[in-house]
């Protein structure tokens, strides 16, 4: 039974989205005969869903539900792409596949997202052929809190993916809840990704006795790829937000848990602070290439802005490093001078882009049988935000920003679909502090050239990294074109399900 928290959670999201179109309808299928996964899949024709008979056939909510054409997903971590993949199987929608993908990040690489941080997404619908942002970046302070040595972002990450679910979601909320539950609870493998994030800060994350409780194996030692990892404290916070709602992590007993956890963190964070914190629907930052609408993140996700200079500059026929220039000097000129992200666009005055580092971030791309598509970058604002987890929650504490060294990430993703034909084309996520803008613009603009998925993509400087989802000849229209791809260079894994 819906609570009466996350009933006014579901009032709170409401509010912030009263365009929202109706829900998709839900399609009845029969079984999913084979499941075809691969680091980059060129993803087969559309088939048709039915109604299903008796005798085990697989129901709505079930993996194995659709049959034919699912749709595909690409993120960097591979047990989050499997995530999403089983929601698509299930009956999903896009927004609910990234639902899950999102919460399972928390649990194995939330190094770069979990319930402690933020992020944002792009959520294409076709029912209402419109491109719209969830922004929900971790929450900056507007004070060092007393006696926080280490302060913690507001915790946004549960809101935002709840909002986006409100947009555009056809499954139960709890129901996307428990694949992340399941793993945190009860152990999951630790990826390649999870393990060389928890080498390269092992020092200082294994000063907080919590934190090398999860992360550090025996010896002290980190863990490895292919170790087991079991997060008990995060399972049970999860388990809270299945059945109270994600009101009750910013306004109900959950918060106050946090309130007190995150003082012994040195994180100071508040239930004032908590509940104040929204996740915000904007339109886009947009602009044409023919006919189609390319469409990217808006400030306060600046990477966006960012990434739609670069492209800019690569359609009129700037080489990469000067694209990459250009975006950078874009995203320095918001940071200073705020204002229209168009004016911003448009200026010629814009002053060099400065050396700080940035953060760490992660992105995924998830698209449905029916065109619809999201895609999304998460950050902590630091490798593992804080490097402390607020005791007996088992949420690591984002870094918040504009305090000390910590400067918000370059949240980046862009996505391309025809108003027209009122269908997808492309979209794409990246990561890699600096070159996580190039990461999104340099790999559409290719696609938009004519390139394959599988070329465009790994094409960005280092760090950069990109997930990429391509339909060149649309979606709804030719399913066979399209390919999901994860950047070769990472860890992740593209994935999608066809029937053979």
């Amino acid at each position: 039974m819906t609570t009466s928290l996350e009933a006014r959670e579901r009032d709170m999201v409401a509010s912030l989205a009263r365009s929202a179109g109706p829900a998709h309808p839900e399609r009845r299928g029969r079984r999913l005969l084979a499941l075809a996964l691969l680091p980059a899949l060129a993803l087969a024709a559309c088939g048709t869903t039915e109604s299903g008979g008796g005798g085990g056939t697989p129901q709505l909510g079930q993996e194995g539900f659709v049959r034919g054409f699912l749709g595909g997903v690409a993120a960097e971590e591979p047990r989050a792409a499997l995530a999403a993949r089983d929601v698509l199987s299930a009956g999903g929608s896009a927004a609910d596949a990234a639902v899950a993908a999102g919460l399972m990040l928390s649990v194995t690489l939330p190094s770069r997202a979990g319930l402690g941080g933020g992020g944002a997404c792009l959520l294409y619908a076709p029912n209402r052929n419109e491109v719209e942002a969830i922004v929900f970046p971790p929450g900056p302070r507007t004070a060092v809190p007393p006696g926080a040595d280490r302060p913690a972002a507001v915790p946004m990450l549960a809101r935002g993916l709840f909002a986006l679910h409100a947009r555009a979601g056809r499954r139960p909320f709890e129901e996307l809840v428990s694949p992340a539950e399941q793993a945190a609870r009860f152990g999951t493998e630790v990826s390649r990704a999870l393990a060389a994030d928890i080498a390269a800060v092992a020092t200082p994350l294994f000063a907080d006795p919590a934190a090398a409780a999860v992360f550090a194996g025996p010896g002290g030692q980190p863990l490895q790829a292919g170790a087991r990892i079991t997060q008990p404290d995060l399972g049970t916070t999860l388990a809270t937000l299945r059945t109270a709602g994600v009101g009750d992590l910013h306004q109900g007993g959950l918060a106050r848990r946090l309130e007190e956890s995150s003082v012994a963190a040195g994180g100071g964070l508040t239930v004032p602070e908590l509940r104040e914190a929204v996740p915000r629907v904007l339109p886009p930052v947009q602009g044409r290439a023919g006919n189609d609408l390319v469409s990217f993140l808006p400030p306060p996700a600046d990477g966006g802005l960012a990434a739609a200079g670069a492209f800019a500059a690569l359609q009129g026929g700037a080489a990469a490093d000067v694209a990459a220039s250009r975006g950078a000097s874009v995203a320095a000129a918001w940071r200073q001078r705020g204002g229209d992200p168009a004016m911003v666009l448009a200026a010629a005055d814009l002053p060099p882009a400065g050396g700080a580092v940035l953060p760490a971030s992660t992105g995924l791309v998830v698209l449905d049988r029916d065109g619809m598509a999201v895609t999304c970058a998460f950050t902590m604002n630091n490798l593992f935000g804080t490097g402390r987890v607020a005791p007996g929650t088992g949420i690591l504490l984002g870094a918040a920003p504009g305090i000390g060294q910590v400067q918000p990430a370059l949240l980046s993703a862009g996505l391309v679909h025809s108003p027209n034909l009122r269908a997808f084309r492309a979209a794409a996520a990246g990561s890699g502090q600096q070159a996580a803008p190039m990461a999104v613009a340099l790999p559409l603009a290719r696609v938009l050239g004519g390139a394959d998925a599988t070329s465009a993509v790994g094409a960005a400087a280092e760090p950069g990294r990109t997930q990429l989802l391509s339909c060149p000849r649309y979606l709804p229209g030719d399913a066979g074109s399209c390919q999901a791809v994860t950047d070769p260079r990472g860890a992740g894994l593209a994935a999608g399900a066809t029937d053979r």
